[in-house]
């Protein structure tokens, strides 16, 4: 019979347990924010060296003056802001970005579907096929471009030309040109939608497709209740990044058109460069590219958002 002073086994084995020691390396290891951190230190000095201070720098500049001897503050901001060859700029800007950016998307989802469907070696083939016009270096293909659209040596023109048809001067008229550089930009673009549209439809489960085959539902059935809500965030994402890599697109227009015909191609980097560089007053060239920041933040927010949203939803 135990004494009053006596404990129990199980409280004796609770006391004279020893407590593992933690080694100073586990103990770091167990700091994952700090292991993080150091690990990213390059990449974030990278960031911060190529974007946040040339971002900071631009800024600095669109406050100064012409001479850049004395600030203006927004001086340059309104002065843009009042004429109407900058909101021409804004205009074909959103409408170049917008319309290049839906087609592209479309016509890489459609060749994601083809390419899903293909099995087999074919499969790859097509692939690297298709993918060739987002290999080839922009300037270089524009200039391919830049022939096919020449008034005098069009290959285009020649072929409609055989069958009989009037030519068209694709690079002579202002929407002739806006629908040139668009068409140039979707080519180039729908290849990078394609690929990633493709990674996406292959993360969908076939299960799915079944079971909604199985329950009588149709082509269309399963494309806007399985296949759209399945890739909803890399759809998101896809067109977030394109519209930003779109708004800055300079190759395009600078190579085709230089902007005109009457300045009527003109985009926020074209412009910027026309500005600052070709006129001399870099801190207005420095406004007009800072225009396109908060168009892309807003567009960013409201894609985060939703995308963010649907995450919670999904982990809830």
């Amino acid at each position: 019979m135990a004494d009053g002073n006596s404990i129990g086994y199980g409280e004796t084995a609770l006391v004279s347990t020893p407590r593992p020691r933690v080694g100073s390396m586990r103990r770091f290891a167990r700091r994952r924010s700090l292991f993080a951190i150091l690990l990213c230190s390059p990449l974030i000095a990278l960031v911060v060296g190529l974007q946040f201070y040339p971002a900071g720098y631009a800024f600095y500049l669109s406050m100064l003056n012409r001479k850049m001897t004395g600030f203006v503050l927004f001086d340059n901001f309104t002065f843009l802001m009042g004429q109407d060859s900058f909101q021409l700029v804004v205009f074909q800007s959103c409408l170049f970005a917008v319309s290049a950016v839906v087609f592209k998307a479309l016509l890489g989802f459609i060749l994601a579907h083809l390419m899903h469907n293909i099995r087999g070696q074919n499969q790859r083939i097509w692939r690297g096929l298709l993918l060739i016009p987002w290999v080839i270096p922009l300037a270089l293909s524009t200039l391919t471009w830049w022939w096919l659209f020449d008034p005098a040596y069009s290959a285009l023109n020649w072929t409609l030309k055989w069958f009989g048809l009037p030519s068209i001067p694709f690079l002579g008229t202002v929407w002739n040109a806006r629908i040139s550089v668009i068409v140039v930009n979707v080519w180039f673009g729908a290849p990078f939608f394609m690929i990633m549209y493709l990674a996406a439809l292959k993360s969908v489960p076939e299960q799915l497709y079944e079971a909604a085959a199985i329950d009588g539902a149709g082509a269309v059935q399963r494309l806007f209740f399985i296949t759209l809500p399945m890739m909803r965030n890399i759809i998101l994402i896809t067109v977030l990044y394109s519209l930003i890599v779109t708004f800055a697109d300079f190759d395009i227009v600078r190579i085709l058109t230089n902007g005109g015909p009457q300045d009527g191609t003109h985009l926020f980097a074209t412009y910027a460069f026309q500005v600052g560089i070709q006129s001399g007053n870099i801190p207005r060239g420095a406004a007009v590219s800072l225009f396109m920041f908060p168009i892309l933040a807003a567009l960013a927010f409201f894609v985060l958002r939703d995308v963010i949203k649907r995450n919670k939803e999904i982990t809830a």
